[in-house]
């Protein structure tokens, strides 16, 4: 990225704040693909970042720009004068390069003030950095891969780029870097995309063309001056791909949600590549690391070769690092992967640039997030008990598909018991072992939703929160089913809804999620999402809550799910509810989410092997714990009283590590001599397992422990705990007995 040569510290700085991190890869290319080393960079002045203002309020204000004059009058084609002025405030002036052909001279590219006066700062360094690395400045190839988190506007800075190659180049008089851009999206973002163009841009001052079943005629874009721009689907790119060789070509390649393109042999990933486009950008909201085989082929889409082989990167990269994240990893296959890892960032961020939510926190109104632990029903608890006690779970042991299929089942008992006797969700095996495992199960039990504590409190959550409140809810589950279980309760208390799960057509979605945000509760009061078709690029600002009803393996599609309402153009402070059901394998998929990420990455997707679980790991993954405690704060080893006290503050860290249980002192023999201890291996081996332990007691600085029992039995001030609570709402809920709420982790960002 580009660093103002009047003010490194300042640039430095910026690289040091949080949310902003960027990761990297790189490796000899052949010395035809080499490109120019370019240096020398242009200074801009940066805009202030404003406190705390709703993004609606700026995009109200906001109209469809007419054409400016914000271009530059051009005095002589031999005097080389930028389409806008470097000079001007808050300019956003690109890196200009040293080294030029000869008898060319160089000029500034700057972006368009219709565009720059709207980025924020996080985006303001996204649209150079994107800049740098299609134009060569920042590694051998010339791809990118923008990989920032929900939200924060990744389709806002590329419209940006785009705009600023088709109308200028560093070259003076050498026509624009670019005169066609291609943008491959899930057939449910085309509209959005072609809305964010006329939003920003307006009709007139760029021809976008979108290709879907009305429009077929490629021809339109590839052969004519009119479009700059083609918007496609990606399951569409690969029926005109042929058509797209024709003309004038593609200059440039925007993959949006590219975490999609996941093997080499993925049709629409060689429908792209046969384009033979070198600049190739990823969009992507998912951490691509969380999967190494996906991340090597991101990587080697966007700037191939950099990587080598497929089996080169597995045996030197993959292999050691999956190894050092699983929960029996050894000391040496820890460094090793450690080690591996750190090399494999170092080449890739070069051209790969990930920011988090963080860089957000002026823009946005605060978050709070409850993990919120329910105890079983003892219809419920009797139901998962007798599941386990039956002869399949034994045979589980031995067998990883019956294994797969108990874990299945199991989280549906978490949800309602009820929802064993739905045919929907299952099919071959499954449905089979539910069938056998039914006549276990009392018909009282399976025939009563009332069984469910996580129906029971979202019952109660909604009541209050639409007799109390104007708000409105976002309700998201993994399974259909459990949907329309919801729903049934939803039209027993009349209240409102829309749905949108896998079943909803890509064309009508839009349109549902327009429908909620513009109406009032009366008419909306609830949206009922599937978690996996939440993942794309959904706006759900007219809820300021949401209710994650269950858990997924996989901790990128729970994030994904969360975001949907914070983000911009939200004026309410957001409240978001994580349902586990305590004790049970909610609980335990929770933990692995945050302590054990090796594990919970081996079951993403249903990607499993034989070896993806020990048999310890089964055995605690096939345990109703009905102890009244919460098994993960147990875990974490924590010592407070669970009555909501503040965080664990940094500079307490090294004393609690120093004070933990005995499990951090090596494991010496009784019987050996003082002679053959070697205290620095024990030394290391202490201060590793520390550093083991950092993951848990990071998660201690920022969430509130409160154990609900404290409420009933009156130990605690109850206005107190409301502050660290910060939610009236869902306070009042957790303090009626029925809610079955058992233990409560709170952590607000405000």
């Amino acid at each position: 990225m580009g660093k103002s040569a009047a003010a490194p510290a300042e640039q430095a700085t910026k690289r040091a704040e949080p949310g902003y991190r960027s990761l990297s890869v790189g490796k000899s290319v052949p010395a035809s693909k080499a490109k120019v080393k370019r240096t020398e960079s242009s200074s801009s002045t940066k805009s202030a970042m404003p406190e705390y203002t709703p993004s609606s309020n700026r995009q109200q204000q906001f109209k469809t720009p007419l054409l400016s004059n914000t271009v530059l009058p051009q005095r002589s084609p031999s005097m080389p004068t930028p389409r806008h002025d470097p000079n001007a405030p808050n300019a956003l002036v690109m890196k200009r390069p040293t080294v030029i052909p000869k008898g060319k001279r160089v000029v500034d590219v700057v972006v368009d003030p219709v565009l720059s006066k709207h980025l924020r700062d996080h985006q303001r360094e996204g649209v150079k950095f994107l800049y740098e690395c299609v134009m060569g400045m920042r590694s051998e190839g010339e791809g990118a891969i923008m990989a920032d988190e929900m939200g924060l506007g990744k389709t806002l800075q590329t419209i940006a780029l785009i705009w600023t190659l088709l109308k200028q180049n560093a070259i003076h008089d050498s026509g624009p870097a670019i005169t066609k851009a291609l943008i491959v999206c899930p057939a449910g973002l085309v509209d959005n995309w072609k809305r964010e163009f006329r939003k920003w841009l307006g009709n007139e001052r760029i021809g976008v063309y979108v290709a879907d079943a009305k429009n077929k005629k490629i021809a339109n874009f590839t052969m004519g001056k009119a479009y700059n721009v083609l918007i496609i689907g990606y399951e569409m790119l690969r029926t005109v791909q042929e058509e797209l060789k024709r003309g004038a070509g593609v200059d440039i390649v925007i993959a949006d949600e590219g975490h999609r393109l996941k093997t080499a042999n993925n049709k629409s990933m060689q429908a792209i590549q046969g384009l033979n486009t070198e600049r190739r950008i990823i969009l992507s909201g998912t951490p691509l690391q969380n999967d190494l085989g996906e991340f090597y082929t991101a990587i080697d889409f966007v700037n191939p070769g950099l990587l080598g082989q497929r089996a080169a990167f597995k045996r030197a990269f993959e292999a050691p690092i999956i190894r050092s994240r699983q929960p029996d990893a050894s000391e040496s296959e820890l460094e090793k992967g450690e080690a591996r890892w750190q090399e494999l960032v170092s080449l890739t961020s070069k051209f790969m640039i990930r920011r988090t939510a963080d860089v957000l926190s002026k823009y946005l109104p605060p978050k709070t997030e409850h993990i919120v632990f329910c105890r079983p029903t003892k219809a419920q608890a009797e139901a998962y008990r007798n599941i386990l006690s039956s002869p399949l779970f034994t045979a589980a042991y031995g067998n990883m598909d019956m294994a797969l299929q108990l874990i299945t089942i199991l989280k549906k008992v978490c949800n309602s018991p009820s929802l064993l006797k739905s045919k929907k969700d299952t099919e071959g095996k499954e449905s089979e072992t539910i069938e056998s495992i039914l006549p276990l199960i009392p018909p009282q039990i399976l025939n009563s939703h009332a069984s469910s504590t996580k129906l029971r409190l979202l019952d109660s959550l909604v009541h209050r929160l639409y007799t109390t409140t104007e708000e409105k809810i976002v309700i998201v589950s993994n399974y259909t089913m459990t949907l329309d279980m919801i729903e049934r309760l939803l039209t027993s208390l009349s209240y409102t809804y829309l749905r949108l799960d896998g079943s909803t057509p890509a064309s009508k979605r839009q349109g549902l999620v327009e429908r909620f945000n513009k109406t009032t509760k009366a008419t909306n009061f609830a949206f009922l999402l599937s978690a996996k078709s939440g993942g794309v690029g959904l706006n759900l600002i007219g809820a300021s809550r949401i209710v994650l009803f269950d858990i997924d393996w996989n901790p990128a599609t729970d994030l994904q799910a969360m975001a949907r309402i914070h983000r911009d153009g939200q004026k309410l402070p957001c409240k978001v509810y994580r349902f586990l059901v305590q004790g049970g394998l909610d609980e335990k998929i929770y933990q692995r989410q945050v302590m054990k990420m090796g594990l919970a990455n081996a079951v993403v997707d249903n990607k499993q092997s034989a070896s993806s679980f020990s048999r310890d790991e089964l055995r605690d993954l096939f345990r109703l714990d009905e102890r009244e405690t919460c098994q993960t704060h147990d875990l974490l080893g924590c010592t407070c009283d669970c009555m909501g006290a503040p965080e664990v503050k940094l500079e307490d860290l090294l004393e609690v590590v120093d004070e933990d249980s005995d499990d951090d002192k090596p494991l010496l023999l009784s019987l050996k001599k003082a002679s053959e201890v070697n205290m620095e291996e024990q030394e290391a081996d202490l201060e590793s397992r520390r550093k083991a332990k950092m993951p848990k007691l990071r998660m201690l600085m920022e969430y509130h422990h409160i154990d609900t029992k404290h409420i009933s039995e009156g130990l605690v001030d109850e206005e107190e705990l409301a502050v660290a609570v910060d939610d009236d709402v869902f306070f009042e809920v957790v303090k009626q007995s029925e809610s079955n709420v058992g233990f409560l982790l709170t952590k607000s960002s405000s």
